[in-house]
């Protein structure tokens, strides 16, 4: 299990459009704690450094020690909304948690045993179905992934959830079934491997050569006024809300 991040905050009264606005001016980003059965609390982030944790690709499955104004909560994000532009990190949900607290999460996938597995020593392809696996697990015992053995496996064989090495006191969210997380798929012969790149670029090619009529008319710009004037643009207030 990863060790824990840490972040300072500030709590704040008020929310909406206009307060985040404000915040990330101020190089913060606003964010919630909820759950426990408590009332949630508006609070404000680092803005560098919530982008930094954000970006190492732990926050979901690692605990955050959060200190606000001396408050300590410990706590797991469970929602972040980025910029659609640059990815920048604009708002966090997280969850207040306790060493009771069930909770799943994603945990990422790691193979092990290859040399073990007659398929891959075969040139077999492992083609992965899944990259991580939804499991239940306590909030304060947050496995950092899943080991998955391929020993024994050959050449067109599924790698199932069965063939995983589950932490303790882990246990797959999909229960209903043995599903598949990878298979191992022959590789390609070079005549495959001619015939599709052939095929590509065939179709390259036909999509290149507009077929008769497929030419814009002189007459068919659209006029000054279809264009779309500035005022149509959404007013603020259609935009989403921030919570």
């Amino acid at each position: 299990m990863s060790k824990n991040y840490a972040f300072s905050g500030a709590k704040r009264d008020q929310a909406g459009k206009g307060v985040a606005r404000s915040l990330r001016r101020e190089h913060k980003i606003p964010a919630v704690i909820y759950g426990d059965n408590k009332e949630p609390v508006k609070i404000s982030l680092p803005s560098k450094e919530t982008n930094l944790e954000y970006n190492r690709g732990h926050m979901f499955t690692t605990l955050c020690d959060l200190d606000i104004e001396g408050e300590k909560h410990l706590v797991l994000a469970r929602d972040v909304q980025l910029h659609p532009v640059n990815d920048q990190v604009q708002h966090v949900d997280f969850l207040r948690v306790s060493a009771k607290t069930k909770i799943a999460v994603k945990i990422p996938v790691h193979f092990i045993n290859e040399e073990e597995s007659p398929g891959i020593h075969a040139k077999a392809v492992l083609n992965v179905v899944r990259h991580d696996v939804e499991l239940l697990c306590g909030a304060t015992n947050i496995p950092d992934l899943i080991d998955v053995d391929l020993t024994g496996k050959e050449t067109g064989d599924s790698v199932k959830i069965s063939d995983a090495k589950l932490p303790e006191g882990t246990s797959p969210v999909i229960t209903d079934r043995d599903f598949t997380i990878a298979t191992l798929v022959a590789p390609k012969t070079a005549e495959q491997i001619a015939a599709e790149e052939a095929q590509e670029a065939e179709d390259t090619a036909e999509a290149a050569v507009p077929a008769d009529g497929d030419a814009p008319a002189d007459g068919d710009a659209p006029a000054d006024g279809d264009a779309k004037a500035e005022g149509d643009a959404p007013a603020d207030g259609d935009a989403k809300k921030e919570e």
